[in-house]
């Protein structure tokens, strides 16, 4: 079993991190089990390294990594908002059109954020509840953990639900592969008030998705913790499976700072 746990100060330096991890002689297939990257400032990337990273994505036909963060979390739409509420009223009128595009069609990771299937025909909102839930805890005794409430079900109120945004929907999401790779995402609040996150892949794809997937996931977390009125912390991102996908030949250059066939 290959595995690793790397901890970097920014998105950047934690995927070139992660992928010379799995870059490896004794390591041929380039996977790992039970992986762990921490974020120190998962708001923070090299633009320059993601330009060149992005000339490769889209030279084999990937979405540009803004295209992937965004499905995590909509900047532009956020930007234009005057909250968590009225981000999630909107998005969900524009979520119908949105499942139309190619690879939207079981839904994106914002869409159950805001609109979690449940009884109510409209979803639940889990980003306003989240939000609502730290801001009380941060405003009296900051409690650390006592948000890991919901197992296989999100509650309608803010009063029952905790602070784990779930993703996988149990009995709806049954396919092996695909949508969505991501299970849930944990928040923890410090005594300095700064709120931590701790997002779960079932798999993750390091060239296709992973990039792209620090970034929304990074954005999020800062934007929960600025609703809430706290700091944001770390983001600790767990894959059941990695694998360093891509054209490997190109790529290495790109992963400059460490052996990157180390035995």
């Amino acid at each position: 079993m290959h595995t690793f746990t790397v901890t970097e100060r920014d998105v950047t330096q934690a995927w070139i991190a992660a992928c010379n991890k799995l870059d490896r002689k004794d390591n041929p297939d380039r996977t790992g089990l039970h992986t762990v990257v921490r974020i120190a400032d998962p708001t923070s990337d090299d633009p320059v390294f993601r330009t060149e990273l992005d000339r490769l994505r889209t030279a084999r036909g990937l979405w540009p990594l803004e295209t992937v963060a965004s499905t995590l979390f909509p900047t532009t739409l956020a930007a234009r908002t005057t909250g968590p509420n009225d981000l999630a009223e909107r998005y969900r009128r524009i979520y119908p059109v949105i499942k139309r595009y190619p690879g939207n069609g079981r839904g994106t990771y914002f869409g159950r954020l805001v609109s979690y299937p449940a009884a109510s025909k409209a979803g639940v909102n889990q980003l306003g509840t989240v939000i609502s839930r730290l801001r009380a805890q941060a405003a009296g005794t900051k409690i650390a953990a006592a948000y890991e409430i919901d197992i296989a079900a999100v509650t309608e109120t803010a009063e029952e639900g905790g602070s784990e945004l779930l993703v996988h929907t149990a009995g709806k999401d049954n396919s092996y592969i695909g949508f969505p790779c991501l299970s849930h995402i944990s928040l923890q609040l410090d005594r300095d008030r700064r709120v931590h996150a701790a997002a779960l892949y079932r798999s993750h794809f390091m060239f296709e998705r992973a990039y792209g997937n620090y970034l929304g996931l990074g954005r999020l977390l800062a934007y929960i913790a600025q609703q809430a009125e706290l700091a944001c912390g770390t983001l600790t991102v767990v894959a059941g499976h990695a694998r360093l996908d891509g054209p490997i030949t190109q790529l290495r250059p790109l992963l400059t700072g460490t052996s990157r066939l180390a035995a």
